[in-house]
C-alpha cells in the first residue's frame, strides 16, 4: 500500500517549541494497546518533566516537524542530557544525550518519525557521539530503532536501554 508523502518541513527545536514539547513527551509515553492512557498529570512528575522543562539549554537539541497545509507543529524528536546524578530513563553516561521523539496520532504510519530520526541523526554525525533511549522491549518503535543502529545495552523491567554507538551513517 503506498502512503502518500505528507507536505510537512523540518526546522530546529527552539525554546518557543517547548509548549508543544510537552504534548509530544505526554505522546512519547508508551501505552499498550488495550490499556488506558495516564493521566496527564504524569507531566508534573520530575523524572518526566525534566525531558522538557526548561527546553533551549545549551545543550538542548532537536527537530520540529510542520505541517506546511496547516503550518501547525506535526512531531519532534529532541536530545537532552542528564547527569549521573539525575539520570533520564535511558541514562549511559554524562556524556551521552538522550533521544526522545513523538508524532501526533493522525501522522504516525506515514515516515514522520524515520524522516525526523535521520535528519537528527544526520545532523549530529559531525559530532560523532552516541545517543541512548529508553523504549518499552514491546513497543514497534524498536524496530525503528534498530534500523538506525541502536543496539540494546541495559534491561530494566519491560524496559529496554538502547544505546547507538555513532552518529557516523
Amino acid at each position: 500500500m503506498n502512503i502518500p508523502a505528507l507536505p510537512y518541513t523540518v526546522r530546529p527545536l527552539t525554546s518557543t517549541d517547548e509548549p508543544f514539547l510537552w504534548e509530544m513527551l505526554y505522546l512519547a509515553i508508551y501505552v499498550p494497546e488495550g490499556t488506558p492512557p495516564p493521566s496527564r498529570d504524569i507531566l508534573k512528575l520530575p523524572e518526566i518533566a525534566k525531558y522538557v522543562q526548561h527546553w533551549g539549554r545549551s545543550d538542548d537539541a532537536g527537530l520540529i516537524a510542520i505541517d506546511a497545509e496547516t503550518r501547525n507543529p506535526i512531531g519532534a524528536v529532541w536530545l537532552r542530557q542528564f547527569l549521573e546524578n539525575d539520570k533520564g530513563y535511558g541514562y549511559v553516561a554524562d556524556d551521552i544525550p538522550e533521544l526522545s521523539i513523538a508524532v501526533l496520532p493522525k501522522y504516525r504510519g506515514k515516515g514522520l518519525g524515520t524522516r525526523l530520526l535521520g535528519d537528527l541523526i544526520t545532523a549530529m554525525t559531525p559530532k560523532s557521539r552516541p545517543i541512548s533511549l529508553s523504549v518499552d522491549a514491546t513497543n514497534p518503535a524498536v524496530v525503528l530503532y534498530k534500523r538506525f543502529g541502536f543496539e540494546t545495552v541495559g534491561i530494566n523491567g519491560t524496559s529496554l536501554t538502547m544505546l547507538r554507538f555513532s552518529t557516523n551513517a
